[in-house]
């Protein structure tokens, strides 16, 4: 029988499936009948049971993500560059599939909103019009005795490279006076270096968005509200970056800006909250893990009317993984000012010209990835060894299912070789022969393919093969004519 899920918000009421061997496993969450025999929840949700034990550690977390191809640090043989990372073959596709799923849910699946990819460079006005030039700042300080530089404003976050135990301050070095740091990355457009020739790299992929508002709403013909969504490449020279892939130099953003009528704001500020606090939770991270944090009036951004962030309980606290702001008509204002075009929006149904207001969902594409890879890391105990496995939603899983011959002869290689060449038509899938088959299912555990397929000798006769799934290691025979439909309906379910 199903158990009931305490940790969700009442208005989801939902439930979670534990598999009978205490270790528990993927279920779908249904939302019960409510008055009038209405479903609340819209979609359907994943959950983990979470009896599981919380053994992940950032440590980890991060040996593993070497070890099995998910990260590696960036030009490693020189010594590495800080706080710049490069994926490996498992964690190309992790983050790959992150961002797959961002834009089903935020483009593919929706009427009212549409995409955009703009240039990373841009005209050197954008950043004058939207405050980056004058106001994108850190406060930083500079110890005089380590000479090592920090954010004034985040000095109980870090420690003092020589006495670890001690914040920068505290250790007997003497602090500078703080000054502000621009965090843009500046270069030059052209073959001459001079001040007519600056240009940045985006420190967000919002303005190309709002820069071209106008010319997305004449080609897509939408009307408002509506939304641009953007996946894309930032920098920020963050002064002080950390924590493996949570706080980098440059990454990944996934924005959406959604226009609406002012008066309409608020309404659409709480629908977005919502939905973007569910979708983490519809993609596999436990809801404990999660919540919303308001903004206090002394942390709003000066275009800010509200802000939510949704964070996530990382082994080093809770930090953010996405931002909600309503934005007003700031940036489209700004806009106009300084490029002396109206970006004003007239409906044709009221006949009102109005400059709208914009509600931004923004979240990071590598926090997110890390979340979801933090969040799926467990320890178990299989054949009397611990057993390392990421529990990753199926459709997240970097790699699909994997082949296995159980012997290297008597025509099971071919035969898995086969098996191998159909699957990969549709999946992402793996093929290892190398070790025993409990060693090699360990190996795909690590990487969190959820599910193994193990060629045998009854294989040979009847043409089916064994189906293991990797968060209940049952195993079950199926006919392989069968596997193709069989994997997509528990991917995809």
């Amino acid at each position: 029988m199903p158990t009931p899920n305490p940790q969700h918000p009442a208005r989801f009421s939902e439930w979670s499936f534990v598999s009978g061997s205490g270790r528990g496993g993927w279920g779908r969450i249904l939302s019960p009948p409510v008055a009038g025999g209405s479903v609340e929840a819209p979609h359907p949700t994943w959950y983990f049971d979470t009896t599981m034990s919380r053994a992940v550690t950032m440590e980890k977390v991060v040996n593993l993500a070497k070890r099995r191809g998910f990260a590696f640090q960036s030009s490693e043989i020189y010594g590495g560059l800080a706080s710049c990372w490069d994926y490996g073959p498992v964690g190309v596709e992790l983050k790959r599939n992150v961002k797959d799923a961002w834009w089903r849910e935020m483009v593919l699946t929706r009427r009212d909103i549409v995409g955009i990819d703009c240039a990373i460079l841009m005209h050197p006005r954008v950043w004058e019009a939207s405050g980056h030039v004058a106001g994108f700042t850190d406060p930083l300080v500079d110890c005089k005795k380590c000479k090592e530089r920090f954010r004034a404003d985040k000095l109980q976050d870090v420690w003092c490279p020589e006495k670890p135990s001690k914040h920068p301050g505290e250790c007997g070095g003497e602090l500078t006076e703080a000054r502000q740091f621009n965090l843009m990355f500046k270069t030059f457009m052209g073959p001459v270096e001079d001040t007519a020739s600056v240009v940045f790299m985006r420190p967000e992929t919002a303005q190309g968005i709002f820069v071209n508002f106008l010319n997305v709403a004449n080609a897509s013909r939408q009307r408002i509200p509506f939304g641009i969504a953007q996946i894309g490449k930032s920098f920020r020279n963050e002064i002080t970056p950390g924590n493996f892939l949570f706080r980098t130099r440059e990454f990944e953003q996934m924005e959406m800006e959604f226009f609406v009528k002012p008066g309409d704001d608020e309404r659409w500020f709480e629908y977005w909250k919502a939905e973007r606090l569910a979708w983490y939770r519809r993609n596999g991270i436990r809801a404990e893990n999660l919540r919303l944090r308001d903004h206090g009036a002394d942390e709003l951004a000066h275009y800010a009317k509200g802000c939510v962030d949704v964070e996530y309980q990382f082994p080093f606290g809770w930090s953010e993984l996405e931002g909600i702001a309503n934005r007003t008509d700031f940036d489209l204002k700004r806009h106009a000012e300084y490029s002396s075009k109206d970006l004003s929006y007239f409906d044709e149904e009221t006949r009102e010209r109005f400059v709208p207001y914009v509600i931004e969902p923004a979240a990071g594409a590598d926090r997110a990835t890390l979340a979801f890879l933090v969040d799926a890391y467990d320890e178990d105990e299989a054949e009397g060894e611990t057993r390392v496995v990421l529990r990753f939603h199926p459709r997240l899983a970097p790699v699909k299912a994997a082949v296995f011959p159980l012997l290297r002869k008597d025509g099971q290689p071919e035969k898995a070789h086969e098996i191998h060449a159909l699957l990969s038509r549709h999946f992402p899938v793996q093929y290892d022969q190398a070790g025993s088959i409990g060693r090699r299912y360990r190996r795909q555990d690590e990487i969190g393919t959820p599910f193994g397929i193990t060629v045998d000798h009854e294989t040979m006769r009847d043409n089916t093969v064994t189906l293991r799934d990797r968060d209940t290691m049952q195993q079950e025979r199926l006919p392989v004519d069968r596997l193709v439909d069989e994997l997509k309906r528990r991917i995809e379910v």
